[in-house]
C-alpha cells in the first residue's frame, strides 16, 4: 500500500476572545471559567469558580506525565472510558506552598490528548517508496518483521564496510523526562544500549539548548555550574536575568513560573530583565527591561565593569582570593603582558580600546547613562542574584557571552553565597536516581562530536578532526563537556573521525530537519543517498523529520506505556512521577524498549540487551538501587500507587564549599580557581583551524578572556547592511515545546505563529499588524503574519522557534524580489528556514540567533 503524506494542513483561524475563553474552560475540564493569566495557565490564587473534577462516570483515572523538553516534568491524571482517554486532569496532590507544591501542568500538557489522537499519529511501519526522494512523503506500509529485518541487514552491511563509528544517534528530546523511553542524552537511550552490545556508535556532546555555555564552563568554572535556585532570590536585594524567560519556557504551575512568581511575591525582590524582547517574564515579573541588541551582552558587561573599576565598586578581595586572570597581579605564569581582563577594559590590551559605557552603548544599544546606573545598582546590591538563560549563548560569540555573564557575578562577589549566583542558569534540586538500564553498558567507540556537527559528519566526516571541527574524546561519566585531547604537557592534540556518518537513528525528536538549522541545506545533504545511506525515525507523529526517513517505526506515547519520570525545576522541591499505562498501544504501535529489543534479536545481541529482564523489572531495579542510596524513597509499588512523590529539599547554592574553603575544595580547572583568563583557550587558539568545508567567518576566534567579539551577521554587521539589515531571534514559544505540540489544534488556535517587528522597522516597510510578510536571506524565505509591537527592539525581528517547516515551490508561492529563487517559500514560518549551519568557534554549536534577514510586505 502506498501512502502520500501532505505536510500542509491549513493553519486554523485565530480565535476571538470569546472562543479562547471557551477553549480555556474545556482545557481545564471545567463547566465554568477559571481565572487565567496571559500565559494561558491557571492563575496563582483563588479561581473564579470551583472546577468540576473531570468526568464522573469515567472507568478509571491513571497517573501519567508530560515528558517533553520544556525543562519541567508535569504529572497528568488521564481519565479513561471504554479504552479511550476522555479527560486530562492536573496533579491534585501537594499544596500551594513552595517546597511541597502541586505540579500543575500548563495548557500544553493539558492538551496531550490531542497529541495522542492526532491526525498525524503514526500507525504502522513505513518504508520510503522506491524511486522517491527523502522528503517526498511517499510511503509503503510494511510489517514489523520486514522493517526490522531490512534495517538489521542494512546495518550489518554498513558495519562491515565502515565500522561502528558510522552509526549516529541524533539529538531528540521528545521523551526527555522518561527512564525506559528516554530519548536523550544519547548514551542513556534504548538504542544506545542496543548499539553498545553490538560494538558502539558515534556519540555527541552538549545539546541544542546549551552548546556554547556547555563548552564555556570548563574554561571558567571547570565544569557545568548552575546558579542559585530561583527560590533563593528571597535572600537577594536584586535579581538580574540575562535572556532568561521562565514564565514562557517553563510554564508549569509547579515549576519555575510558580517558583519565580511566588518568590517575587513573598520577597518583593527588585528584578531586572536584559533581553532583546519584552518577554512575559519581563512583563509579569520584572521591574525594569533592559532592551539590548542580540549577541552584545559581553559588551554591555564590559561597559558596566568599566564603571565599577572607575568607581571602585568591584569586589577586589573576591577576585584576588578566588580568581585567576582579572588583573596583571593575578595572571598565570607566562601569560603575555597586558592580557588581563582589567587591561582589556582599560584599553591596555592588544586592541587598545577602552571599554567605556559609551563604547558599549554604540554596540549593544543600551544608552551609556543607563549602563552606568545599572552598573552602580548591580554592584551596590548585596547580595545580587545574576542569572542567564540560554538565549545569550546561542550566538556565534556565545561562548564569550556566557563567560562574560559568569564574570559579572565574580566581579561583584556574588558567587557561592545565599542570594547570589554564579551567572549560570538556575539550579533545581532533584532526586538521586540510579538508572541501571540506561547506564549499564559502555560504548567502545572513542570519538564524540558536537551535537550540531552531525550534518557535517555526513557530508565530510572523514575530514573532521579536533582542530577544525571539535572532534573530541569521550568525557568521564557525569561530565557534560567533551574532552579535548592533550599531550603529556597539557597542550591540545588532534584526533579525527575514521568515517562519515552512514546511518542516523532518530527517536522522539524533530532535529533531522526543522530543529537543527538551515532547513534547505539540511534537506539537500540528507537527500544525497550516497552520503547517509540509512535514516530510521521512531516517533508517534509524522513530524518534519520523519518525512526525511527511509523507515518510520511507530512508537507509543507516554499514555500507552508505564515509566519513571524524574521531576525538574520545582525548587525548593524534588519530585518524581511513576506513570501507569492508561490505554493499550494504538494501531500497531510499539514501545521503543520493545523495538530496540526486537532489533537486538535481529542483530544477535538480545541477551546482552535484555539481561533476562522485562521493562517493569528494569523499573523496579531502578527504584530499588536508588533506595539503597536514599532509603526515604518509596518502593516501586507504593510510588506507582501515589503517582507523585515529592520532598522539600531547600535552596540550591552552588560553590558554597569553594567560597568557604577554596584550597580544600578546588574547582576542576587547571589552577583550581575561577579562570577569567584561560591558558587552555590561549593554547587552543594557536591550533584551532577552519577547513575548506567551513571557511572562517568574522568573529570565528577563540579568546582567553570573555571579551566581546563582533561576528558574522551580528549587531554591527546588520546595522551596516542594506541587504539584510535586521537581526533575527527565535524565542521559545508557549504554543509548543520546541516543535512538540506544534501540530496540536488547540495550541495552534490559542497561539498562532507570527513575526514580531518593531513599529520603527514596520513603518519604513509599510507593514501593519496582520499583514502577510516575507522574511528572507540567502538561505531561505518564509511567508508569515506580521505582529507590529514595541516588545522587540528596533533593528531586530522575532520569529518563535519550533514551527513545522512547510516549503512551497515558486510555482505555488512566488518568492519576493531579492530572495534566493533557488529555495522554496516556507509558509509555516520555521525559524530554521533562515538560520545557518555555520557553527560557533569553540563549541561548534548552533549559533542560530546569529541571523540577519530582510523583511518586506507580501
Amino acid at each position: 500500500m502506498v501512502l502520500a503524506h501532505n505536510p500542509s494542513r491549513p493553519t486554523p483561524p485565530r480565535l476571538g476572545r470569546r472562543a479562547f475563553l471557551a477553549w480555556s474552560a474545556v482545557a481545564a475540564g471545567t463547566t465554568a471559567l477559571v481565572a487565567t493569566t496571559d500565559l494561558g495557565m491557571p492563575a496563582i490564587g483563588p479561581a473564579a469558580a470551583a472546577p468540576i473534577e473531570g468526568m464522573p462516570d469515567a472507568d478509571r483515572t491513571v497517573w501519567s506525565a508530560c515528558t517533553v523538553n520544556c525543562g519541567s516534568r508535569c504529572p497528568l491524571r488521564l481519565q479513561v472510558k471504554d479504552g479511550t482517554i476522555v479527560r486530562v486532569l492536573p496533579d491534585n496532590t501537594g499544596d500551594d506552598e513552595l517546597g511541597s507544591q502541586s505540579v500543575r501542568a500548563c495548557v500544553r500538557g493539558r492538551s496531550i490528548r490531542h497529541r495522542i489522537y492526532n491526525p498525524d499519529r503514526l500507525k504502522r511501519p513505513l518504508r520510503r517508496k522506491a524511486g522517491t526522494a527523502r522528503g517526498d512523503g511517499q510511503w509503503e506500509e510494511i510489517s514489523w518483521d520486514q522493517a526490522l529485518t531490512e534495517i538489521a541487514e542494512k546495518m550489518t552491511s554498513l558495519k562491515e564496510e565502515y565500522g561502528n563509528e558510522a552509526f549516529y544517534i541524533n539529538y531528540g528530546t521528545g521523551t526527555l523526562g522518561a527512564t525506559m523511553a528516554c530519548s536523550w542524552p544519547p548514551e542513556q537511550t534504548p538504542f544506545a544500549r542496543m548499539m553498545n552490545c553490538w560494538g558502539g556508535y558515534l556519540d555527541h556532546y552538549a545539546d541544542y539548548s546549551t552548546t556554547e555555555i556547555t563548552a564555556a564552563y570548563p574554561y571558567f568554572y571547570g565544569d557545568w555550574t548552575s546558579s542559585n535556585s530561583l527560590d533563593d532570590a528571597k535572600n537577594s536585594q536584586l535579581q538580574v536575568f540575562f535572556g532568561n524567560n521562565p514564565l514562557e519556557t517553563r510554564m508549569s504551575g509547579g515549576g519555575l513560573t510558580f517558583v519565580s512568581q511566588q518568590t517575587r511575591r513573598a520577597s518583593g525582590v527588585r528584578t531586572i530583565v536584559v533581553d532583546p524582547r519584552y518577554s512575559e517574564t519581563a512583563a509579569l515579573l520584572a521591574d525594569e527591561w533592559i532592551a539590548i541588541r542580540p549577541g552584545t551582552d559581553a559588551a554591555l558587561i564590559a561597559g558596566m565593569i568599566h564603571v565599577m573599576l572607575a568607581e571602585n565598586l568591584h569586589d577586589q578581595d573576591f577576585l584576588d582570593r578566588y580568581c585567576l586572570g582579572f588583573d596583571e597581579d593575578h595572571m598565570p605564569a607566562g601569560a603575555p603582558a597586558h592580557s588581563s581582563y582589567r587591561s582589556y577594559i582599560e584599553g591596555k590590551g592588544p586592541d587598545g580600546v577602552e571599554k567605556t559605557p559609551e563604547w558599549a552603548a554604540d554596540i549593544c544599544g543600551v544608552p551609556a547613562d543607563q549602563i552606568t546606573r545599572l552598573a552602580r545598582e548591580i554592584a551596590g546590591a548585596k547580595p545580587c542574584s545574576i542569572n542567564q538563560g540560554w538565549g545569550p549563548q546561542r550566538h556565534a560569540n556565545g561562548e564569550n557571552e556566557a563567560r562574560a555573564i559568569f564574570l559579572l557575578a565574580c566581579v561583584t562577589g556574588n558567587v557561592g553565597i545565599p542570594g547570589g549566583g554564579t551567572g549560570g542558569r538556575e539550579a533545581s534540586p532533584s532526586l538521586a536516581l540510579s538508572k541501571p538500564f540506561n547506564t549499564g553498558t559502555t560504548n567502545p567507540q572513542p570519538h564524540i562530536i558536537s551535537v550540531f556537527s552531525w550534518l557535517d559528519a555526513i557530508d565530510h566526516g572523514e575530514s573532521m578532526d579536533t582542530f577544525n571541527a571539535g572532534v573530541c574524546e569521550k568525557p568521564e561519566p557525569g561530565v557534560r563537556a567533551a574532552k579535548v585531547p592533550v599531550d603529556e604537557s597539557g597542550s591540545p592534540t588532534n584526533t579525527a573521525l575514521s568515517t562519515p556518518i552512514k546511518m542516523v537513528w532518530q527517536y522522539a525528536g524533530n532535529s533531522i530537519v526543522n530543529q537543527t538549522g538551515e532547513n534547505n541545506l539540511s534537506a539537500k545533504i540528507l537527500q544525497d543517498e550516497s552520503k547517509c545511506e540509512l535514516i530510521v525515525v521512531c516517533d508517534i507523529q509524522m513530524t518534519v523529520s520523519a518525512r526525511y526517513a527511509d523507515y518510520i517505526l511507530p512508537g507509543t506515547s507516554a499514555a500507552e506505556e508505564f515509566d519513571l519520570h524524574p521531576g525538574e525545576n520545582a525548587s525548593p522541591m524534588a519530585y518524581g512521577i511513576i506513570s501507569s499505562q492508561a490505554i493499550e498501544p494504538l494501531y500497531e504501535c510499539r514501545s521503543v524498549f520493545d523495538i530496540c529489543g526486537q532489533l537486538a534479536e535481529k542483530l544477535g545481541v538480545a541477551q546482552a540487551y535484555y539481561e533476562g529482564k522485562s521493562r517493569e523489572d528494569w523499573l523496579r531495579e531502578t527504584v530499588e538501587t536508588s533506595r539503597a542510596v536514599d532509603p526515604e524513597l518509596p518502593t516501586y509499588d507504593d510510588w506507582k500507587e501515589m503517582g507523585v512523590y515529592r520532598r522539600h529539599v531547600g535552596s540550591v547554592i552552588p560553590l558554597e564549599d569553594f567560597r568557604a574553603a577554596p584550597n580544600a575544595n578546588p574547582l576542576p580547572t587547571p589552577s583550581g580557581r575561577i579562570e577569567i583568563y584561560s591558558e587552555r583557550l590561549a593554547q587552543m587558539a594557536q591550533k584551532w583551524t577552519w577547513d575548506d568545508f567551513r571557511p572562517a567567518l568574522p568573529g570565528d576566534e577563540l579568546t582567553p578572556l570573555p571579551e566581546y567579539t563582533a561576528t558574522w551577521e551580528g549587531a554591527l554587521e546588520a546595522r551596516n547592511s542594506d541587504k539584510y539589515p535586521l537581526q533575527m531571534i527565535g524565542h521559545h514559544y508557549r504554543q509548543r515545546t520546541h516543535s512538540t505540540y506544534g501540530n496540536v489544534d488547540w495550541m495552534q488556535e490559542a497561539h498562532h505563529q507570527y513575526l514580531a517587528i518593531n513599529p520603527i522597522d514596520a513603518a519604513s516597510r509599510g507593514i501593519s499588524s496582520g499583514d502577510l510578510v516575507f522574511a528572507y536571506n540567502e538561505r531561505g524565505t518564509i511567508r508569515i503574519e506580521a505582529r507590529v509591537t514595541e516588545r522587540i527592539v528596533p533593528g531586530v525581528v522575532d520569529l518563535p522557534q519550533g514551527a513545522w517547516y512547510n516549503p512551497r515551490p515558486a510555482s505555488e508561492v512566488a518568492p519576493p524580489p531579492g530572495a534566493n529563487p533557488e529555495h522554496p517559500v516556507d509558509i509555516n514560518g520555521s525559524v530554521n528556514s533562515l538560520t545557518s549551519l555555520h557553527p560557533s568557534p569553540l563549541a561548534k554549536g548552533n549559533a542560530v540567533h546569529t541571523t540577519t534577514v530582510q523583511v518586506v510586505k507580501a
